[in-house]
């Protein structure tokens, strides 16, 4: 965790103080709350255009025909070789295995 020193103007640091008791929380968890919410939103689902979509299509497609010429020596030899990391700390393992589950599912 993270901490950051932040001025603000006395009204909104009000206003965000009788937000954060009408929810029922901290100032710093409603904070944090809007913020995460806005990065969030910084981030939505954007529509692609179609050429780009099958362009993606032919790449993906490409790589499926080059990954059937491979052999599973080398796949081993590649998989093995990748950078592994530890998920988030705020990731269980039990929500690991239900998002795990939900890809699998969607294959």
């Amino acid at each position: 965790m993270s901490r950051l020193t932040l001025r603000l103007p006395g009204t909104l640091h009000q206003q965000l103080a009788q937000l954060a008791e009408g929810e029922g929380v901290s100032l710093n968890q409603y904070i944090v709350y809007a913020l995460t919410r806005q990065a969030a939103l910084a981030y939505g689902i954007q529509s692609v255009p179609k050429a780009e979509v099958a362009l993606q299509q032919q790449a993906f497609q490409s790589l499926i025909e080059q990954l059937g010429q491979t052999s599973p020596s080398e796949i081993k030899s590649v998989l093995a070789t990748r950078e592994k990391t530890d998920p988030e700390a705020e990731l269980s393992a039990d929500i690991i295995e239900r998002l795990q589950e939900r890809i699998r599912k969607r294959a």
